[in-house]
């Protein structure tokens, strides 16, 4: 009632948003002639001006209306298109910070220049963000004419650049690229062991386009950096040839499992969660899966054991390859390899694997070579990514029935431009069949029925397979047609070009060719380039264009009097924004259009969600074969259960974003650490700090022993200092110079510090820092990859402390800060113990004994700098050029100076100890 009350007197949300951008909008047409009046030269000037203006504390929002006059100026000159006001409207919503809802067609990439620019003026670098390379080449160079006019910089970043490229690219004003792009980038340059190496300069303002995509559809994965683990793959297909002697429990008559727990009898060894993707097996199965393994000679003892419970996690795998992942649906094999599909935009996801052993497992399956199992080298959610800009924005034509999701999960405000043109689209209802043969059945009817009157057609479906069986039923029934999928992905803009001409029948996966617009009449640019070719001189295909514009109008004319493009859905999505979604390809700027979803209760929206009851009752009323079914019941039960999977899948995000948060944190703290490290240039006071903590914790077991025994007190003392420090701890030093543990401890410091001096004064300040830089980066590094499968594991294990009436996620939390602490306080102090424990002699000098430390072991003979280098080299598959130099660094270090660390010698044939991966006779021993 209140809101009511509140409309009625204030309007609705989206008026009163509209209503206070106003203003803004009038000042910006009000400078329009201003802009128009300026010489071409003015621009580039005009862009200095405006720095000039904001280094001196004057704020963007000033100067919005003379930089988006500009902007609209910049690109009437140089793309023949004046931003509408709707579009001017949008770009201030941008540079707010908020996201913009505008319908397809209405220009969200002209709509975007005006914000960029804007905030491109500061110099900390805008990202522009797309869902995939084609889409971020394509909208760069589109764009940068108008931004190239302003005096403003391109890049684009693309998935095959190399690391000097991304650098010039991320350096650039404005910078576009893919969300995947942007995220790995970031993991790579905390994994660098040099601030050269590092590719982005920072995170101040992005422009998300497709937002709800890229932060709702894909936030449910995280991103994740592997590297090769054990080699385990041959468990992978001993498993796999088990499978066939298992059987899925039977189900009782309402056709749900028996409740093992209930005291219900089971038949059968696993059980199937169709809605999670998961397996669990019975009691009678874990022993069968016992029982083969034995027979096998693959374990000894109970599967349960510690050595044999990674079994279970195989035959886990296996049957939700076998059962729960199909091809041509989330996958396929192409050229020997298993590509993941993906759900949502229908393409490959080149390069991509199912974690978890799930990709391993497929490819088991499908009898194709099995790939060595991958460790997570560093990971992050798309929305812990994005929420590290200072300010974010994006556009979408479907943001407003997620808007509560990206106010809780981003504090995003979702706003509704209205559309330039009023939409004259008729979106009809849906038509529902009973099964699915009679469906395809009618929807081959509807296609050749509007094929034959001419009118152009998108055909949307969920899967390849779906795609696929349709247009072998229209090949059948002789109508042509083009197919748009993940193994055609290549020609995706040819195809979306050409998917408004007259008669055109275009079958594609869910969204493909999302954001590129389709025409009514056809493409002329696309058409006029295939002709001219590409290599044709500039005003050959000007004249080529101006001949198929001309042929563009009559057949534009033509296809709207045919009713414009009609939308046909195949499916219903688990999501009403991904229908909307498909809705709006047709009826771009006014044009006419049409839409109709055909549905079937054996879809598996309606099947997973409630269908099977409607179904039978359906078969029960005696539903004549192929007739449709309306009824408002149906409707809701749609309805109905697109809320369903769209609340559960907020739930996964909120879910994966809270256990991520603890994970975030974490990783914010090492990657702050790692900077510091890199740019540190006094390092030793950090192994100072470190080493004075650790005197102060023995002094305190010390105190308390000395109470019972003062000698077994002195003794632990004195051997804690030996192996820690290589610190003797002489009598004199206890009875005479230190009569209480306090000063004791100020002594010993004391002592400690002056040895750094000491290697300090031996090999310069820049030799010591990059030795303890080196160790530093090294051990964090892999502290921190053994850390990621520590929380992995920790997350499986604290599921199953609900039983036991515990909040899993609080424990999580608990545990997890717990083992941070202590990898935290590990790393301080192996850093220290090896700083202190590396002996540095002479050239020409040599050791009798052998002396064992915690340092890696080593024999070192370079001069100067590299013998400490040597210790601190990159790992394998870490950034290359680590900063070290190849000579002398300052001219504080002796040029006769060896780090010589006392321990074990090493074997010409083994791997160098300084984890290049080489043998030491090609690395160090040479």
């Amino acid at each position: 009632m209140f809101e009511k009350i509140v409309k009625a007197l204030f309007g609705s949300q989206h008026e009163r948003d509209l209503k206070a951008l106003l203003p803004i909008l009038h000042s910006v047409n009000e400078k329009e002639a201003w802009a128009a009046a300026l010489p071409a030269e003015e621009y580039p000037k005009m862009t200095s001006l405006f720095r000039e203006r904001y280094a001196k504390g004057e704020s963007l929002d000033a100067m919005l209306p003379e930089a988006f006059a500009l902007a609209r100026e910049a690109a009437r000159r140089n793309l023949g298109e004046r931003p509408y006001d709707v579009q001017v409207l949008g770009s201030i919503v941008l540079h707010q910070g908020k996201i913009v809802e505008m319908k397809t067609g209405e220009g969200k990439t002209l709509m975007s220049v005006a914000a960029t620019y804007l905030n491109a003026l500061s110099g900390k670098g805008v990202h522009v963000v797309t869902v995939n390379d084609y889409l971020a080449s394509r909208d760069a160079e589109w764009m940068r004419p108008v931004f190239s006019y302003l005096g403003i910089t391109v890049g684009t970043i693309l998935s095959d650049m190399d690391n000097d490229r991304r650098k010039l690219n991320y350096a650039c004003d404005i910078t576009y690229g893919t969300n995947n792009e942007f995220g790995f980038d970031y993991l790579r340059d905390n994994m660098r062991w040099d601030l050269e190496g590092r590719v982005q300069r920072g995170h101040s303002f992005c422009v998300v386009d497709e937002i709800d995509s890229i932060l709702i559809d894909e936030a449910r994965t995280p991103l994740i950096i592997s590297g090769a683990a054990e080699d385990d793959t041959f468990k992978y297909a001993e498993v796999d040839k088990l499978l066939g002697t298992l059987e899925e429990v039977k189900k009782k008559d309402n056709g749900e499992y028996p409740d093992e727990t209930q005291g219900e009898e089971v038949i059968g060894d696993y059980k199937l969660n169709e809605k999670n993707k998961n397996i669990s097996f019975s009691n009678t199965g874990m022993a069968k899966l016992e029982d083969l393994l034995q027979k096998r000679n693959l374990i000894k003892g109970a599967i349960v054991d510690e050595e044999n419970f990674e079994y279970l996690h195989y035959f886990t795998q296996a049957l939700r390859a076998h059962k729960l992942f199909h091809v041509d649906v989330d996958y396929v094999v192409q050229d020997g390899l298993v590509q993941i599909v993906d759900e949502f935009t229908g393409r490959i996801l080149y390069g991509r694997r199912y974690s978890d052993g799930l990709h391993q497992a497929i490819e088991a399956k499908e009898r194709i070579k099995i790939a060595q199992r991958n460790r997570t080298l560093a990971t992050i959610t798309f929305q812990n990514y994005f929420r590290l800009y200072e300010k974010i924005s994006g556009m979408t034509g479907t943001a407003d029935t997620e808007a509560v999701e990206f106010a809780k999960i981003y504090n995003l405000e979702v706003v509704v431009i209205p559309t330039n043109l009023p939409v004259t689209r008729n979106d009809q209802d849906d038509v529902v069949y009973l099964n699915e043969d009679e469906k395809f059945g009618a929807l081959c009817t509807e296609i050749a029925e509007a094929h034959q009157k001419g009118q152009p057609m998108l055909v949307g479906t969920v899967s390849i397979e779906k795609s696929e069986k349709l247009s072998g039923l229209l090949t059948r029934r002789g109508v042509r047609h083009e197919v748009l999928n993940a193994k055609n992905h290549a020609r995706e803009a040819i195809i979306i070009a050409e998917a408004g001409s007259k008669g055109a029948v275009t079958i594609a996966t869910n969204m493909a060719g999302r954001g590129t617009d389709i025409k009514l009449g056809g493409s002329p640019e696309h058409r006029a380039r295939k002709r001219a070719g590409t290599d044709a001189p500039p005003e050959k295909y000007v004249a080529v264009y101006k001949e198929e514009y001309e042929t563009w109008k009559k057949d534009y004319e033509e296809v709207k009097s045919l009713g414009g493009l009609y939308v046909i859905g195949t499916e219903r999505h688990e999501s009403r924004r991904i229908d909307n979604q498909l809705r709006g390809r047709s009826g771009r700027q006014g044009d006419p259009g049409r839409s109709k979803f055909f549905i079937s209760m054996d879809d598996d929206l309606m099947r997973l969600f409630g269908g099977d009851n409607i179904k039978n009752l359906m078969a029960k009323i005696g539903m004549e074969p192929g007739e449709p079914i309306y009824h408002p019941w149906l409707n809701k039960s749609i309805e109905k259960a697109q809320k369903k999977v769209e609340e559960r899948n907020f739930e996964i995000r909120k879910h994966l974003l809270e256990y991520d948060d603890v994970l975030n944190q974490q990783r914010k703290f090492i990657y702050e650490q790692r900077d510091a490290i890199l740019r540190d240039v006094n390092l030793r006071n950090r192994v100072n700090e470190a080493t004075a903590d650790m005197v102060e914790s023995a002094l305190g077991r010390y105190r308390n022993t000395q109470r019972q025994d003062q000698g077994e007190a002195l003794k632990e003392l004195t051997a804690y200092l030996k192996e820690k420090f290589g610190h003797p701890l002489h009598m004199e030093t206890t009875t005479k110079d230190a009569q209480t543990p306090e000063a004791l401890s100020a002594v010993i410091i004391q002592e400690l510090e002056a040895d750094i001096t000491n290697k300090e004064n031996l090999v310069g300040e820049e030799g010591i820092n990059h030795f303890i830089r080196g160790q530093y980066l090294q051990l964090i590094d892999r502290k921190w990859l053994d850390h990621l499968e520590n929380m992995e594991g920790l997350r499986e294990a604290v599921y199953l402390r609900g039983y036991a009436q515990k909040n899993p996620l609080t424990e999580y939390k608990i545990e997890g800060f717990q083992i941070f602490d202590t990898m935290i306080d590990t790393i301080r102090e192996e850093i220290a113990s090896r700083v202190h424990l590396v002996r540095i002699m002479a050239a020409g000098e040599r050791t009798t004994g052998r002396q064992t430390t915690l340092g890696t072991a080593q024999s070192a003979s370079h001069g100067s700098i590299g013998a400490f280098a040597s210790s601190g080299a990159a790992p394998k598959g870490a950034a290359a050029g680590n900063g070290r130099p190849s000579g002398p660094s300052s001219r504080s270090e002796p040029d006769a100076v060896t780090v010589v660390r006392s321990v074990p010698k090493v074997g010409r044939n083994d791997l160098c100890p300084c984890g290049s991966g080489k043998k030491y006779k090609f690395c160090h021993g040479r």
